[in-house]
């Protein structure tokens, strides 16, 4: 591991506390490392939220109760009731609402005297220089590649530090990435895995409170980050296992073959949503459910002969289904053990969640020959919205 020199306090302490401030935060004050200084300093701090989710949920909520002076939170999205398993910020009453605006209500409820920005918008190439000028420390909770990549090169080319959170089932990933002072994202995942090969936390699934874990960790480092206390995880990769509960941590250090961030670039095609083979297979041989639904019909009066096939998990086809449908599983796919189930007499149909995992799946029948094979465009999801809401979603 790289040598990390001592930090300074990224933040300049503010005016004397109010009366008010000093009961408020009276247990940091009598803290020998934070004193009034460091809760000064907090004070002084603007700190910028991406994502009011799963890890921006318990992020917001401690920075805020921390005294973080100014808080921006980057949200497009709107409340999910499937959200409320784990995005503790949100409530029943928020269902449908602006992620933002439901943040930055339950934000003034732990504390008022926080000022919280609200950028209600999809952070991309045009705006996020802009928004990271304002701030002094990112704080990312994304869910995707294309944005941690791209938070990663406007933070190295706004020189800014940021705090980086990751969570998948029961495992949490925690570092903070400073281009100036040590490693960056980049050192640690030089490029994004390929397209289907990582399932999303909609596809994989989290255990919410896995959010609460790591989410409470990336303000600590936050925290310790604005008033230079402590050794922050600079250099420093922590692995958290909710099943062992067990903590550890790697060393990371600058690649030195990495090559220099000197400009934004396409993040979406350098990441990737799916393959280009996957992308040649649906081009032509994608169904709307619509037209799925007219199939099934026409399949039940024997106009029309196909399998359904559904290549999501097992789990996954316990909460809703295609009705008429049969399971093989992405995986078997993958090994090639389910091409030998196929029937070479019928049209094979396959769906997944949302399309993504069908599509691949159909690039692998296609190459075993089965050219008129077609998968369901959106899937399930596009099923139970369109076709059949008294199905549940997830």
């Amino acid at each position: 591991m790289e040598e990390v020199v001592a930090l300074p306090p990224l933040v300049e302490p503010a005016e004397a506390l109010t009366p008010d401030e000093v009961r408020r935060y009276s247990r940091h004050l009598i803290i020998p490392d934070v004193g009034m200084i460091g809760q000064r300093r907090l004070k002084n701090a603007r700190v910028l939220v991406i994502g009011a989710g799963g890890l921006g949920s318990p992020a917001l909520l401690y920075l805020a109760a921390a005294g973080v002076g100014t808080l921006g939170i980057v949200e497009f999205d709107t409340v999910d009731e499937s959200n409320l398993q784990r995005q503790i910020i949100h409530g029943q009453s928020d269902i449908g609402r602006s992620k933002a605006v439901s943040a930055k209500e339950s934000v003034a409820e732990v504390n008022p005297l926080v000022d919280v920005i609200v950028h209600d918008v999809r952070l991309d190439n045009d705006n996020v220089m802009e928004i990271f000028a304002q701030y002094d420390l990112i704080v990312d909770g994304t869910d995707n590649f294309a944005t941690r990549y791209l938070v990663n090169d406007a933070a190295v080319l706004s020189h800014k530090p940021y705090v980086w959170g990751s969570i998948f089932r029961f495992e949490g990933q925690v570092s903070v990435f400073w281009a100036d002072q040590g490693p960056q994202y980049r050192d640690l995942y030089p490029e994004p895995p390929p397209p289907g090969m990582v399932p999303s936390c909609a596809e994989g699934g989290v255990l919410g409170v896995l959010c609460a874990s790591i989410g409470s960790i990336m303000v600590t480092e936050a925290i310790k980050l604005i008033t230079g206390i402590g050794d922050p995880l600079i250099g420093r990769l922590m692995v958290y296992d909710a099943l062992d509960m067990s903590y550890k941590t790697l060393n990371l250090r600058r690649d030195p073959a990495g090559e220099p961030i000197t400009e934004l670039i396409d993040y979406e095609a350098f990441c990737g949503a799916i393959t280009d083979e996957a992308a040649a297979a649906v081009s032509g041989h994608t169904l709307s459910v619509v037209q799925l639904e007219e199939w099934l019909k026409e399949r039940e009066a024997g106009e029309r002969d196909f399998v359904l096939i559904d290549v999501r998990e097992s789990v996954e086809r316990e909460i809703n289904e295609i009705p008429g449908s049969v399971l093989i599983p992405k995986g078997d796919f993958q090994t090639g053990a389910a091409l030998g189930e196929l029937p070479q007499d019928k049209q094979v149909v396959l769906y997944c969640k949302a399309g993504t995992r069908s599509a691949e799946c159909l690039a692998i029948v296609h190459g075993a020959g089965l050219a008129d094979a077609v998968h369901v465009g959106g899937g399930v999801s596009a099923w139970v919205n369109q076709i059949d809401p008294s199905q549940p979603s997830y």
